[in-house]
């Protein structure tokens, strides 16, 4: 070995030409049983040995907005983005790669994304932008990207199609995979998750499960043992109920059926509805705009968030100073009701009634409707009625009169339970009918006989 080497050394220096060139050098690994094999191997001598980045296949500037951060749902943020796409990942980067990586601030890493196991799909429902499509990677990160030019955001979709196609199954996507769906799946998911990767996926995966789960993998009875097991501890997993009863769980106060939470509160009318009336009538009648007017939707996240947590809720600190807050939270109350205000079984019987061309006769039959309403229905209607009628008394200072109170009030507090037929003369009879209950407030929640 050192004779050849020594002479491709001397052939080397003697031909200038090739000083950069390849040296040929037999090697012999003595440890290995292939030890009676000799391997050629061509190494290039240079004095910088530079690291090969990966192949950038396609870079230019987008729109981006990550909408989920490892399952977590975000709040939609679209920004320009400088996006450099290689085999398997895709980098995110404020400006062109070439001239930032010169004045990047050290320890600086653009934000990447893993392409092994990821999916693509274009989703229009995602924004009211077009030509938007969806990227989903194993571990629960979700980016939108967008572009106005058809034939560009066309060309992005199938280069990123195209390489996570090339992808290989690789164990470390799948067992990603499968801790997402640990992390995210409800017992019944999970149950059908576990069937059909033991008749669907391949050996190498179903060892990737095992292995997760910390068990041994060596044969089909220990995989067996593993499913069973996992089964058998989601099947003693407590009930929803259970655990609501332990008080474990807390029954939530918004998405919650008005009479149940009305049961829970011994009472007729959620105290959430009367403390967001009070405070509205206490600082809000002469507002502009009121109830029509959106407050930051974070921050009536937040308050939701405290309600439903059954904290004690004081709408005269500070972080709700803004009323447009409180108002938001009481609409979003209404609108997230699993049923109405006015329940599903009257909303046909309320727009014939609407419908009635002689105004006697229409209030009279609106009112015996509403007299047939749920107590809780009925008198949380009253107390939201009576305060809307305050708030049109306002008009000539809050510019909110009962017309517009109703097309703001009419989708959230009536809908059809499936929608039927034309929308735009449902969202007219709704709005006439929570306009008319205003108008004529006191013959309809009277008690005197028309």
């Amino acid at each position: 070995m050192e004779r050849s080497a020594t002479s491709d050394m001397a052939s080397e220096k003697s031909n200038p030409s090739h000083s950069t060139g390849a040296v040929q050098m037999r090697i012999k690994n003595a440890n290995s049983h292939h030890d009676r094999l000799s391997q050629s191997k061509s190494m290039i001598l240079s004095e910088n040995v530079k690291v090969l980045e990966p192949v950038v296949e396609k870079e230019g500037y987008l729109l981006k907005a990550k909408i989920a951060d490892g399952g977590k749902k975000l709040r939609k943020n679209w920004s320009t983005s400088w996006i450099v796409l290689t085999s398997r990942k895709m980098e995110f980067y404020k400006e062109s790669k070439q001239p930032a990586l010169a004045n990047l601030k050290p320890g600086y890493k653009p934000e990447c994304v893993d392409l092994c196991g990821a999916h693509i799909e274009w989703t229009p429902e995602k924004s009211s932008r077009k030509n938007v499509f969806q990227i989903t990677t194993v571990s629960g990160n979700e980016f939108l990207l967008q572009s106005d030019i058809d034939f560009l955001i066309l060309d992005w979709f199938h280069a990123i199609k195209n390489a996570i196609d090339r992808l290989p199954k690789e164990r470390s996507c799948t067992s990603r995979n499968l801790e997402f769906k640990l992390r995210r799946s409800s017992s019944t998911e999970l149950l059908n998750s576990l069937d059909t990767e033991s008749k669907e996926s391949k050996p190498e995966h179903r060892k990737s499960l095992i292995f997760r789960l910390n068990y041994s993998a060596s044969d089909s009875n220990d995989r067996n043992r593993v499913k069973s097991r996992l089964k058998k501890f989601i099947s003693r997993r407590p009930s929803l109920k259970t655990l609501q009863e332990k008080g474990l769980i807390k029954d939530q106060i918004f998405g919650s059926h008005l009479h149940l939470v009305c049961e829970h509160e011994n009472s007729t009318v959620p105290q959430f509805v009367r403390q967001c009336i009070k405070a509205v009538e206490k600082r809000g009648l002469e507002v502009d705009g009121i109830y029509r007017v959106s407050g930051n939707l974070a921050t009536i996240q937040k308050l939701r968030f405290v309600v439903n947590q059954e904290e004690k809720l004081n709408l005269d600190d500070s972080q709700w100073e803004d009323i447009h807050v409180v108002t938001g939270a009481l609409k979003m109350f209404f609108r997230e009701l699993p049923e109405p205000l006015f329940p599903y079984c009257f909303f046909e019987q309320f727009v014939e009634a609407i419908k009635i061309q002689d105004n006697a006769t229409r209030i009279k039959a609106v009112k015996t409707l509403v007299k047939k309403l749920p107590r809780p229905n009925y008198d949380t209607m009253e107390v939201l009625f009576e305060h809307l009628k305050k708030i049109a008394a306002k008009e000539s200072v809050n510019l909110m009169s009962t017309q517009s109170l109703g097309i703001v009030f009419g989708p959230t507090l009536l809908r059809p339970e499936k929608e039927t037929g034309n929308m735009a003369v449902h969202m007219l009879y709704q709005n006439q009918i929570v306009e008319l209950m205003l108008s004529e407030y006191s013959k309809i929640f009277g008690s005197e006989e028309d």
